[in-house]
């Protein structure tokens, strides 16, 4: 597992296109903006297959827990290792 000071490193599964990304998030950016960024960068790496729609979320793969907008990552349970999903 990889170690920063200022990132995680989560994995990303996004079932709208039925792929999962390992990604480093940013510890003192809010979940809105990570979603804006993610939106941005599948739709780019999926070749135009994801569209942002620009009410994406994003949940605890194991608890099912949302993520609010405003909430900033290192305020969160979010560590490295923590699988996400994104929808």
């Amino acid at each position: 597992m990889v170690w920063t000071d200022n990132k995680v490193l989560v994995t990303l599964y996004v079932p709208l296109i039925e792929k999962k990304y390992e990604v480093f998030l940013p510890i003192g950016r809010k979940i809105g903006e990570i979603l804006f960024l993610l939106s941005k960068s599948i739709g780019d790496i999926s070749d135009g297959v994801y569209n942002l729609r620009g009410d994406e979320r994003l949940y605890n793969r194991i608890t099912g827990q949302e993520y609010k907008l405003n909430e900033v990552i290192k305020d969160t349970n979010v560590r490295n290792g923590t699988q996400l999903i994104f929808i």
